[in-house]
């Protein structure tokens, strides 16, 4: 799973970027190490806001659906896994808080005594770069690209970046920077996956002119 992993750090031009599992570990490094020097972090087709989808996961668990996988996920041993730290199951959000031991933390949405360092962690940027599209394939929903997420057990309808709680309260920042314009997302059809990283349109657009 390294490829699915990558970040890239140089210091030197103060830029981080993350792709797929590694965007959310990008953040997550930039809110905890919140003294950072980081201007521009630029996420990769990351599942910033959850997944709840299967289809990557049938490599290594062949069985599972998206289902049934509260049932690894969220247990102890399931948060030894890293997509367990992230699943977002709509169905069974009780659990999600009660085991998820990563993604509610690092989006506020759990107060714990690191929740102002994680803010002030993303404050900071100069520029956050959002990328992914219709046609990844992967995350699912693929607006967990761009912060968005299923609604509840009641409705599975997406629920988009600026209608979420915790842009609404601002809770980890980043209502912060949509509205002094250091927020950027960018959609683009026609790109699976496994694009993203190797695509040379993609990264001369849509990367490169954001790096110092």
């Amino acid at each position: 799973m390294i490829y699915l992993q990558k970040i890239s750090l140089n210091f030197s031009s103060s830029w981080f970027s993350g792709y797929s599992q590694g965007g959310l570990v990008a953040r997550g490094v930039l809110e905890y190490f919140h003294y950072h020097n980081v201007n521009t972090f630029i996420s990769l087709s990351s599942p910033q806001c959850g997944q709840y989808g299967t289809k990557f996961l049938h490599l290594f668990f062949p069985t599972l659906t998206c289902e049934s996988a509260f049932e690894l996920f969220y247990s102890i041993v399931g948060q030894r896994t890293s997509v367990g730290n992230y699943w977002n199951d709509p169905y069974h959000q009780k659990l999600f808080f009660e085991y998820s031991s990563y993604l509610p933390y690092i989006n506020n949405l759990i107060q714990s005594e690191r929740s102002d360092d994680f803010k002030n962690g993303i404050t900071k940027l100069k520029k956050m770069v959002l990328i992914g599209g219709p046609d990844d394939g992967v995350i699912t929903p693929w607006q967990s690209s761009h912060f968005g997420c299923f609604e509840n057990e009641q409705n599975l309808t997406v629920v988009e970046l600026r209608d979420q709680g915790y842009y609404k309260n601002d809770s980890f920042g980043l209502r912060t920077l949509d509205e002094s314009g250091r927020l950027i997302v960018h959609s683009l059809k026609n790109r699976s996956h496994f694009d993203w990283h190797t695509d040379h349109e993609i990264i001369d657009k849509y990367i490169l002119p954001y790096l110092d």
